[in-house]
């Protein structure tokens, strides 16, 4: 037998612990891809150099949960938006706070900097996006056209144009010389997270809640790509620094999108979980995900990934495909100018109020060798070239060659955390492990089996159940389905039904308001992410459709002489309101909480404002 080693396309680089209370936010720096700065329920905002365990600075100021998180493209300073609607910029050379931004009515889920660098753009949960002139202090435009949160911001590379992406499942495009918006791309079906401008050309790639990634033609203004097969929520994508490919992160699975045609080059499985950014640096990715308070670092090597060639996925292999025109090649489209400006900021005196900031804010250097090694030598005159980044080293994964086969052997397994670790003497290892036993055919049938019968009740019961619900929404009456639904007692059956009805609000009916507002009551207190997320939207979708209705119709005078349609339209508001203002209670205490959940109850108390009065 030979034990041979084979080097691994991707692999987890590190994790570490990087707040006291759960993360909330975090981002890459694009230029060097080496520097990560984390947001945190505990109101911080850490700086960190991957794939170093200890933290370099740590930023304060916030007095809410940090919500996102965005560096300048020098990567000297960075802004973080809180759940409170403030912005905070620091200058991480001079580790000090520069500006407090004030004027959102919720929280900040979106930020840029512009490529010139002192301004940016921010969305919030209001629908709203905000361009600042840093050097001012102020807000220089506000764009409104999203009817939802603004969950992404992308300048373009030559700084006219500004790119959002909204809960809204629309993508719109602002021209920021002439204040107002370009053209709306609403073929999404759900959200969109992410959204990036090609390095050269005029394309712009979209990502969303639809398990979908698009392209779209910024001279014609039309969609000219759509992937098909995601496996999850497309929460991160990035091109190829050339333009020649588009990178989509999904839940633990990378894939490699060409256009004109459609085409998946390659599909990497990774066990990143949630990605949440990418970066690349010396032709490898660079990802990370959080989970609670902890964040994951990971590394896919893109020299095994492949990035050109012929269709892996869904068209006929026998036939060759033209190759893709890329930025290293004739484009057929035009470029962006780059502006001239560079984006590192001037230096300023400081005013009366922003020593008060000052004083608010701190910068504390956790760690001043990594500090001075990363930020310290750009300001100072340095005789030797700039020290280069090396590429992470991948590990070894042990594979067996064919002679396995030939005769059985023992195989010992070291720590590969540990190598060196010293054996305790007069202690045999072999004493505390115990040795694991062939499990028979029997014995794994038992396990299999093992909760089998009564998951199939469970099934069973909601297949009924769901098949009743299915067989009354047949005959094209949803109220008397939604009934159904409610009368089985079981939530879970509520929430697919709602489901449906919120993929399509038109259904969305008054006499549905007064069956289902118990019950988003139950699903808003609910142990349940899932059932939570489908109360909040099947709540949002309520207020934003009915309240105006409501509202007019419990204001307006009494009607003369006897109206039945008005008074039967003024007892099912009389009784919305009722739950309205129950469930108003419900979402003012939940909005207190930190997190994502808290986020969007915020928003849910924005909208039902006028029942607090």
């Amino acid at each position: 037998m030979a034990l041979t080693n084979t080097i691994i396309t991707s692999w987890k680089l590190q994790e570490i612990v990087a707040h006291s209370s759960n993360v909330s936010s975090l981002v890459l720096g694009k230029a060097s891809g080496r520097l990560l700065a984390t947001g945190g329920e505990d109101c911080r905002v850490n700086i960190w150099a991957v794939s170093k365990p200890n933290c370099i600075m740590s930023l304060t100021g916030h007095t809410s949960p940090v919500e996102c998180i965005q560096f300048n493209c020098s990567e000297e300073r960075v802004v973080a938006g809180s759940q409170s609607g403030s912005l905070r910029l620091w200058d991480l050379e001079a580790a000090k706070i520069l500006r407090t931004l004030m004027g959102h009515k919720a929280s900040v889920c979106s930020l840029d900097f512009h490529p010139m660098g002192e301004y940016l753009a921010s969305g919030s949960v209001d629908s709203n996006i905000k361009l600042w002139d840093v050097r001012r202090k102020g807000c220089v435009f506000r764009y409104k056209g999203h009817t939802q949160a603004v969950r992404c911001l992308a300048f373009s590379p030559d700084g006219k144009w500004l790119a959002s992406a909204s809960d809204d499942s629309t993508v719109k495009l602002w021209d920021l010389i002439a204040g107002k918006m370009i053209t709306e791309f609403t073929s999404h079906t759900s959200a969109v997270n992410v959204v990036q401008f090609h390095p050269n050309e005029y394309l712009l790639a979209s990502g969303s809640a639809d398990r979908t990634v698009k392209l779209w033609d910024l001279e014609k203004f039309n969609m000219i790509s759509s992937s098909e097969g995601e496996t999850g929520v497309v929460r991160s994508i990035l091109f190829n620094p050339d333009g020649s490919c588009l990178y989509s992160g999904s839940e633990n699975t990378l894939r490699v999108y060409g256009w004109e045609p459609d085409r998946c080059f390659d599909v990497v499985h990774v066990g990143w979980g949630k990605v949440s950014d990418l970066a690349i640096s010396n032709n490898q990715m660079i990802a990370v995900s959080y989970s609670q308070n902890n964040v994951s670092w990971y590394v896919v090597d893109l020299n095994r990934v492949k990035k050109s060639g012929s269709v892996i996925q869904g068209l006929i292999q026998d036939k060759p495909i033209p190759a893709p025109t890329s930025a290293l090649g004739t484009t057929l489209r035009r470029n962006y100018e780059r502006p001239t400006t560079s984006c590192t900021g001037q230096e300023r005196s400081p005013s009366s109020e922003d020593e008060k900031e000052d004083k608010e804010s701190s910068a504390e250097i956790t760690n001043p060798e990594d500090y001075k090694e990363i930020f310290q030598p750009r300001s100072a005159i340095s005789r030797t070239p700039p020290k280069r980044t090396e590429p992470f080293t991948a590990p070894l994964e042990h594979s067996f060659s064919e002679s396995v086969l030939e005769k059985p052997v023992a195989v010992v397994t070291t720590s590969v955390t540990s190598p060196s670790r010293p054996v305790p003497i007069g202690l045999n290892a072999g004493d505390f492990l115990s040795v694991t036993s062939v499990m028979g055919d029997e014995e794994a049938l038992a396990q299999i089996r093992k909760g089998h019968d009564t998951m199939c009740v469970m099934l069973t019961s909601r297949y009924k159940n769901l098949d009743t619900v299915r067989s009354v929404w047949a005959s094209g009456d949803v109220k008397t389905s939604l009934d159904s639904a409610v009368s089985m007692n079981d939530l879970s059956i509520v929430v697919d039904v709602l489901n449906i009805i919120n993929r399509k609000p038109s259904l969305w009916k008054l006499d549905l308001c007064t069956s289902i507002l118990t019950q988003i009551e139950e699903l808003l207190q609910s142990k349940y992410e899932s059932y939570v997320q489908t109360g909040c939207i099947s709540l949002k979708l309520i207020l934003k459709r009915f309240w105006p209705l409501i509202s007019d119709t419990l204001t307006a005078p009494p009607s003369v002489g006897v109206d039945i349609t008005r008074e039967e339209r003024h007892r099912k508001c009389k009784a919305c309101y009722k739950q309205l203002k129950n469930l108003s209670n419900v979402v003012k205490n939940r909005a207190e909480q930190v997190g994502r959940h808290g986020s969007t109850f915020k928003e849910l108390q924005l909208l039902m404002a006028p029942l607090y009065c």
